[in-house]
């Protein structure tokens, strides 16, 4: 039976972890508050109606109500889990990223719609090998930077003509047309290296999925 003070959002975990023997706390970014924390009592349990729901990337509607500390998951319906990622271990390490600069750039109680539509539809590009990973990570990157206000209208350093029109597309398209280009590896290289000027002037903080990105490149 649903409770009078049960509310639905659509969402994504971005972290999961546990509280006690069964319990997990989640952090998801949400269409409709932001990013919250949610309390899934008894989520490991074998039984658990929250079992397969509480792990990063599951993205669904959840229903939750308010509580003390945190909301309180009492239903939940995934839509998407994007289990492709786990069959590579480095586009798991990029996704696992993605999910981390999100969690950087939400704020709580605040609406998440474009950050959430960004992460899901950049988490999607990833498992199109139809498009190189480099290229997906730059531009989430630098459209995470566009959601905040913390981007240039041109690229830091002085760029090609290719590398500025794929900058000015990125910064200024729909979401939804983000992910309708390529560039040569010569403009993928120039591009990547104005994001990452861009990401250590505006972005004060070391994720770990990228160090470990990092680590795995170097082998």
């Amino acid at each position: 039976m649903k409770r009078e003070d049960e509310k639905k959002v659509t969402g994504m975990v971005l972290n999961a972890m546990p509280v006690g023997e069964y319990n997990k706390r989640l952090i998801l970014i949400t269409r409709e508050l932001g990013k919250i924390t949610v309390f899934a009592g008894g989520a490991t349990k074998p039984t658990s109606p929250f079992l397969g729901a509480s792990f990063p990337f599951s993205f669904g509607d959840f229903y939750i109500s308010r509580g003390k500390n945190a909301y309180n998951l009492h239903a939940v319906s995934i839509k998407r889990r994007f289990e492709e990622l786990s069959a590579d271990i480095e586009k798991m390490c990029r996704g696992s990223y993605f999910l981390e600069l999100a969690d950087y750039y939400a704020h709580e109680g605040m609406e998440g719609e474009e950050l959430l539509k960004l992460l899901y539809l950049s988490l999607s590009a990833l498992i199109n090998e139809n498009i190189p990973d480099r290229l997906v990570t730059a531009v989430f990157e630098l459209r995470c930077m566009v959601t905040e206000g913390e981007y240039t209208e041109e690229p830091p350093v002085r760029a090609s003509g290719a590398c500025s029109l794929a900058w000015h597309k990125v910064v200024t398209a729909p979401l939804g047309k983000l992910y309708t280009f390529v560039l040569s590896e010569e403009v993928l290289r120039e591009f990547e290296g104005n994001v990452s000027l861009l990401r250590k002037r505006f972005v004060g903080k070391k994720f770990k999925s990228r160090d470990i990105l990092k680590e795995l490149q170097k082998k």
